[in-house]
Parts: structure tokens; sequence; C-alpha cells
């Protein structure tokens, strides 16, 4: 690695995303990249490399105009780095159409760490947006009383009117509710959706 981009590495460690660190993210992103490349019989180092480079334009940001990605790619591309692990770069948010396995697997690497579960925080407004979003899914079906989203959003509780559902269509209601979750909704990690259907008989003994 070319000096100057050492210095630009440098920087990422005081950099964050999510609250997850730049230069954490792009070790693991190099780690996950090497691993996919070996099972796929590729270029180990030069998909490493690629995963490892892909964020360096976020040292840059503050100071040039621009995407991360495009910005990322002029730096490797001044440092002398290969063009297929400049195209990676680029490509890793789609602003440029990708052509190479090494921009996939950077693609592929860059998501898995995003998205494990711990690894980010999300915004107040876009966690609170997300849990009314879960509520709403679940309360637009026929039949629903009550709708908890729990533990942060890992969990949907769904009250049903047991004189409207019976014990089967509860069990199709979670998992049409569960399918219509994944189809709308971004979120790390899984979601897990339980339909409550409770009938009480109550007598006083006098």
């Amino acid at each position: 690695v070319h000096q100057d981009l050492i210095g630009y590495l440098g920087r990422l460690r005081y950099r964050t995303s999510y609250g997850q660190n730049v230069l954490k993210h792009l070790v693991e992103c190099s780690h996950i990249a090497g691993l996919m490349a070996a099972e796929l019989g590729l270029n180990v180092a030069q998909c490493k490399r690629s995963a490892f480079l892909h964020d360096i334009g976020k040292a840059l940001t503050h100071e040039v105009e621009g995407s991360h990605a495009i910005i990322g790619a002029d730096l490797a591309r001044k440092y002398g780095e290969h063009p297929d692990v400049v195209h990676a770069i680029e490509a890793h948010h789609n602003e440029v159409e990708v052509h190479t396995v090494e921009a996939v697997l950077t693609q592929a690497a860059d998501a898995i760490s995003g998205s494990r579960p711990g690894a980010r925080r999300e915004s107040i407004e876009a966690y609170v947006q997300r849990l009314e979003r879960l509520e709403e899914i679940a309360g637009d079906h026929e039949g629903v009383d009550k709708v908890f989203a729990m533990q942060a959003g890992r969990e949907i509780r769904v009250m049903v009117a047991p004189e409207v559902i019976d014990d089967i269509e509860a069990q199709v209601l979670a998992r049409d509710i569960a399918k219509q979750i994944e189809e709308e909704l971004s979120y790390p990690g899984q979601i897990r959706v339980t339909v409550v259907r409770e009938s009480r008989a109550t007598e006083t003994a006098r």
C-alpha cells in the first residue's frame, strides 16, 4: 500500500458510519472477501485488497465534493492501485455498473459487515419509523386487535380477535405478516412475528 494511502487509512480510525468504526469495518470486509474468494478459487489477495480499500474515500469526503466511492476510486487510481481494485471501489454502491467478480465480492463483504447484528446504530428517527411501520403492517390485516413492537423491533406481538381468527388462520397470518415485512422493510438480523389468539371463559362461584 502506498505510504500516502496508509495516511488516509489512518484517518478512518477516527471515522464512524452509523456507529461502526470505518477502519475496523474495512479490516472485517477484507477478511470476509478473502474467505469468499478462497471458496470460489479466485485471487484472494486482490479481493481482500479491494474490500479493504473500498471506503478509503470517506477520509476525504469533508474536503472533496462527491460520493466517497468515486473519491476513493480516484485516490486509488492516483496511487497506482490495480484497475480491478479501482473498479471495486467505485462500483460498491452501484454508482458505476459492476463488471468484475472482485467488485461483487466487495459489495457482498460490505453488506455482511454492515448488517451484522450490533455492528451499526440506526438514527432515532429511522428507528422510530421502522417500529411504526412494523405495527402498521401487522395492524392492517383483518382480525388484528392490537400490535406491540418488542425487543427494539426484533419481535412483534400481534393480538387477534379469537372470534374472527381461528388457530389455522393465526398461523397463516403470522406467515403473511413476516413475508410482508421481508418485502417492505430493511433491517439487520431477524424479526420474529408472534400471533396471540387468546380466548377466556370466566364464571363466578357464589
